[in-house]
């Protein structure tokens, strides 16, 4: 049974699955599975993954239907069986020491049941250095993560049996569901941080997506109710979570309005009276 289960969701993207899978496969740290979870894909993904993925522990799950990257995470979850989990998404690629870095800092922290690592952006093929509001830190992050999505998925290692408690990747939200779990986690879980440059995300590109769904903030709203209504929540944190709720849905309904969508301004406006 490997210790760690490597898990990349993949769709359309024949020309960058290889990259990512061979950044896994150039690990220096061996104990792993690699899952990749081809969600629907059209083109030669499928089989570009089983081509580059020459591995012992490979695996390519096929699903039929696009169904978007939370249940292609989900599923790879289901169908593996490390203890440690690591999701890389096709896009990005892993630095040599990347899991062996995790691995140790875990072993090493045992209070910790998640921990991330600093990262590299590159957009439109070059480096760009990113905002220092999006720098990684570590301990209790939960009102940072309110603001801004703090923790990277293809830079987290978590134990299964945290991300099988929170109850996974929320498959209802077609974008934003890594700040969901990550609220839902850092509410009452510390994160980690291996404070080395261990992932490089690439950005720029059209299929990426946070660039294809607009007005992200509505899904990041649903987000911040979900947590207010299912999530035990201290005072502080509560009130917190109200405060960047009014923030945002006042500026969704700010633009509803001005697009002429009076029934979706009346319902953001409704959420910012209630939260303000």
């Amino acid at each position: 049974m490997p210790r760690v289960t490597v898990i990349i969701p993949t769709f359309n993207r024949a020309d960058l699955l290889p990259r990512a899978i061979e950044s896994v496969l150039a690990q220096s740290y061996q104990d792993y599975e690699l899952i990749v979870v081809d969600d629907g894909s059209s083109d030669n993904t499928p089989e570009l993954a089983v081509i580059t993925g020459n591995h012992a522990d490979f695996a390519c799950i096929r699903m039929p239907n696009n169904t978007g990257v939370s249940a292609a995470r989900n599923r790879g979850v289901r169908n593996s069986s490390g203890q440690l989990l690591s999701f890389l998404d096709s896009d990005d690629l892993w630095h040599r020491e990347k899991l062996a870095r995790q691995v140790t800092w875990m072993d090493q922290n045992p209070e910790y049941q998640i921990c991330q690592t600093q990262e590299t952006w590159v957009r439109n093929g070059v480096r760009v250095n990113p905002p220092h509001s999006h720098r990684k830190v570590q301990g209790w992050i939960y009102e940072e993560s309110l603001k801004r999505c703090m923790i990277t998925p293809s830079s987290v290692m978590l134990k299964r049996e945290l991300f099988e408690r929170k109850e996974g990747f929320d498959e209802s939200f077609p974008a934003c569901e890594d700040y969901d779990l990550w609220l839902r986690i850092t509410s009452d879980h510390p994160v980690g941080l291996v404070d080395e440059y261990l992932l490089t995300r690439y950005g720029g590109h059209e299929d990426q997506l946070s660039s294809s769904i607009k007005i992200l903030d509505r899904y990041r709203i649903q987000a911040l109710e979900k947590v207010l209504r299912t999530t035990h929540l201290s005072v502080k944190h509560r009130r917190a979570t109200e405060t960047i709720l009014a923030k945002k849905a006042h500026i969704v309904a700010n633009g509803c309005r001005k697009r002429g969508k009076i029934r979706e301004y009346e319902y953001y406006n409704t959420l910012f009276e209630r939260y303000r």
